[in-house]
């Protein structure tokens, strides 16, 4: 986060408008500052203008999958550093397993109650703090 006195930005990548608006709309309620995308080739290109603080990654996206754009992301200098933590409504080890080695730091499965997502960006944000 470049402002120590801002609140931290959210990229939300979600191609569902619905369950976008209420992400959205829960994180500001929380005082997080949030950016939409609602596919990976658009997250990717919001991360590397914004540079937010931490990812939120639906991982069935259209134009580019959630897993691709978390690659992209971690094989870029500029973004590498950025937590993503996925979201999917797969509730198999397979695409969890596919969302970490793509480099996601966690997975939640939708849908999420928003204190656990919350507490989860939080922990994410304290990480990339103490690293």
């Amino acid at each position: 986060m470049s402002d120590p006195t801002a609140s931290p930005l959210v990229l939300v990548v979600e191609d569902v408008p619905h369950g976008r608006e209420i992400c959205v709309e829960y994180l500001e309620w929380r005082g997080f500052r949030v950016a939409t995308a609602t596919d990976g080739l658009g997250a990717f290109d919001q991360a590397l203008v914004l540079h937010p603080d931490v990812i939120l990654m639906d991982l069935r996206l259209p134009v580019l999958d959630g897993c691709e754009a978390t690659r992209l992301l971690k094989g870029t200098e500029r973004t590498r550093a950025i937590p993503v933590v996925a979201m999917t409504a797969d509730t198999g080890t397979a695409a969890h397993e596919q969302a970490r080695a793509a480099g996601c730091a966690a997975v939640m499965v939708k849908p999420c109650p928003p204190g656990d997502l919350e507490a989860e960006l939080r922990r994410q944000l304290a990480g990339a703090v103490a690293a």
